[in-house]
């Protein structure tokens, strides 16, 4: 009993990484889809660096046999959290093996798509990746991955490095994908699914993938559009070369988030991938550079705790505005800076964490620290900026960093005050609008941006002269944005002239905040009103059609035919909403079952949750509702996205408020699935 007490004593106040450092990984790995599991042939090799008892390797819920160190057995102890080698190792290398099986609770996802086809992903972000693979959950153990994998040969399979070998046996493909450098285990990943796939090459002569479902071939160049300019963009600001050997950008269905930075190969949300109209609403411009730049900031230096988080998210942030300014222009990069600025003011009033906290909200990780990278880069200027993050990047390359490794670097360049900057931007949670202020107005379509919103309080019969003028000039369309949205509030007769100005802008997205100003249209706007639905964006399209359809029933059948070929993005927003008004419309529809059954097949599990969604929420605030319905909500409750999930459960909630909605969820409960059962039961006995 002595010798297993000390198995979980052993380091309670030491990191393992000071006893023992992992070289590198190999897994063999086998995908079944049908079971949704994994299992593999790992070989890791170690260093111990001072004599140890135990060595442990995060594994969730994983089975394991064949243990063998230097191939002889070992014994071993499996916790159901931990893989734990005991023996009585001494200084020296070590070469670990095993097998191992495990049908993974989160972190690798398997998405049935039609046809029994699949998607199959990873998203280990923080300490995720040890439940599909035995790995490590402190960021400070970095190893160099080497991945195998053997799958179905009518998929294509990704993981991390260099594609080194691709071996056909009969109707399965190995792919043996191979790293040069060590990296964090939340970096690791797999991406599986039916995909075609361009090659393009960087001013620097990386290697570029570029891939996308076959269905969507035709979306490549708007969902890819600054893709590679992003690429050669960051090597030359950054001024350290991409510290890898190929990157690969893949969109994946129902990911949990917009995009994920795993070392090589970034996979985001098929939300990302758009048509051209659908660029001007949603494009990956903004995802796309964040993650990329993780592959510097993250990647290849990694913050050694969430104390220092801002490390990655703040620098990922705010390069990739640095970005968006090469693509768009200054004033799109100092309005969205006013933008921040002014999300973190008004956050500031309750949120008491500041950046150098392990629990700061993401606005603050995310966005402070890009604002607190903005005001470092434009006190010491240029030179002295890019001169300290080149010797940072190379001085920490392939290592663990804190904020105090990097003040180390820029006090190498300059005598800027970083006491007083931490204090100001990193440990306060007060947002310094005077300072920010002053670095924006610079700027001269800020300028009159804050001119604008001085006059939030002034009666619009006082400053309408200047608001008008405003619009007629050539200024920014941000701000051109902010005074529609300042005069959402006044009676229509007294903002009349200014939206109707607005409205003959050139510019979608003044016309777009138009759209949404009014939801009572007077019968003298509705043909200025109308020219909204031909604007090129899918947007502004499904709010002008349902403000439009909700204001004039003796125009509805007008507006469902002019739109019933609307498709919308590709979560369908247009064609669900159209289905819905269709069906609200007496005497409209021919065939109206026919309608019925669209719609609810939208808000099956044949679709992903922001289409199926969407649907829910045109069904049952129409109250289109039959039992199929109500079992399309009840499968939203377990599905692998929690926001999905939390409407679902939300949606459930409100719904037994009615007691013949309650009667009606009895009725379907015994022909659920156990798992379904179990969620629809916890709701009805909710008290």
């Amino acid at each position: 009993m002595k010798y297993i007490f000390l198995l979980f004593t052993t380091f309670l106040f030491a990191q393992q990484t000071q006893f023992v450092d992992f070289k590198t990984v190999s897994g063999q790995l086998s995908l079944n889809a049908k079971e949704k599991s994994v299992s593999g042939l790992v070989d890791y090799q170690f260093e111990v660096l001072k004599p140890i008892d135990t060595i442990k390797i995060d594994a969730k819920n994983m089975d394991f046999s064949k243990v063998r160190i230097n191939d002889k057995e070992i014994v071993f102890v499996n916790t159901g959290k931990q893989l734990q080698i005991i023996s009585n190792f001494q200084k020296g290398k070590n070469h670990l093996t095993f097998e191992y099986s495990v049908k993974p609770k989160q972190a690798l996802y398997f998405v049935d798509i039609e046809n029994s086809e699949v998607q199959i992903w990873t998203q280990g972000q923080g300490k995720y990746t040890s439940n599909w693979f035995p790995s490590f959950d402190d960021v400070n153990e970095k190893v160099i991955f080497n991945l195998g994998i053997t799958f179905d040969a009518a998929y294509q399979v990704v993981s991390n490095g260099i594609l080194k070998e691709k071996n056909t046996t009969g109707s399965f493909i190995h792919w043996q994908y191979e790293m040069e450098n060590p990296m964090s285990s939340y970096l690791l990943m797999l991406a599986i699914g039916k995909y075609d796939k361009k090659e393009l090459q960087a001013t620097s002569k990386i290697p570029l993938e570029y891939y996308l479902e076959h269905k969507d071939a035709n979306r490549f160049e708007p969902t890819y559009r600054y893709s590679k300019r992003i690429f050669d963009f960051l090597e030359k600001e950054i001024g350290v070369k991409y510290p890898w050997e190929i990157y690969r950008q893949i969109p994946v269905r129902d990911f949990l988030y917009a995009g994920m930075e795993n070392t090589t190969s970034t996979l985001f949300a098929t939300r990302y991938v758009v048509d051209s109209i659908g660029f001007e609403d949603r494009n990956y411009t903004n995802v796309d550079a964040h993650e990329l730049a993780h592959h510097w900031f993250g990647d290849l230096i990694t913050a050694e705790s969430s104390k220092h988080h801002w490390l990655q998210e703040g620098f990922a942030t705010y390069y990739a505005a640095l970005a968006e300014r090469d693509i768009y222009g200054d004033d799109y990069f100092y309005s969205k800076l006013y933008n921040t600025a002014q999300q973190i003011k008004f956050a500031s009033r309750t949120d008491t964490i500041p950046v150098l906290n392990p629990k700061a909200s993401s606005l603050t990780f995310y966005e402070k620290g890009a604002w607190a990278l903005f005001v470092l880069h434009e006190s010491i200027g240029d030179k002295a900026f890019k001169k300290a993050i080149k010797s940072y990047l190379k001085k920490y390359a392939y290592q663990t960093v804190n904020t105090q490794n990097f003040f180390d670097e820029i006090k190498k360049v300059s005598n800027f005050d970083l006491d007083k900057f931490q204090k100001t931007w990193l440990e306060s949670t007060v947002f310094d609008t005077q300072a920010a202020n002053a670095l924006l107005s610079k700027n001269k379509a800020i300028q009159v941006r804050l001119e604008v919103d001085k006059l939030k309080k002034t009666p619009l019969s006082e400053k309408k002269e200047f608001l008008m003028k405003t619009l007629n000039s050539d200024v920014y369309y941000l701000v051109k944005e902010a005074i529609i949205d300042q005069i959402e509030n006044e009676k229509y007769e007294a903002k009349k002239e200014l939206l109707q100005t607005a409205l003959k802008s050139n510019n979608w997205q003044v016309r777009q905040a138009v759209a949404g100003n009014l939801n009572q249209i007077p019968e003298d706007f509705r043909l200025e009103y109308e020219t909204l639905l031909k604007d090129k964006s899918y947007q502004t399209q499904e709010i002008a059609l349902f403000y439009l359809w909700k204001n004039f029933p003796n125009h509805r059948v007008e507006y469902l035919d002019k739109s019933k070929d609307w498709i919308g993005f590709n979560d369908y927003n247009l064609r669900t909403l159209w289905l819905s008004l269709a069906l609200s419309t007496p005497n409209y529809a021919t065939d109206p079952e026919a309608l019925v059954s669209e719609l609810i097949a939208f808000s099956s599990t044949k679709y992903e949750a922001t289409t199926r969604q969407n649907a829910l929420e045109k069904l049952i605030g129409f109250k289109i509702i039959n039992d199929q319905v109500l079992t399309n909500l009840v499968d939203a409750t377990t599905h692998h996205m929690w926001q999905f999930s939390k409407f679902g459960r939300d949606t459930i909630r409100m719904l037994l408020k009615n007691p013949e909605m309650r009667v009606s969820f009895e009725r379907i409960l015994p022909n659920l699935t156990p798992d379904k059962q179990f969620q629809l039961n916890r709701l009805l006995i909710e008290k």
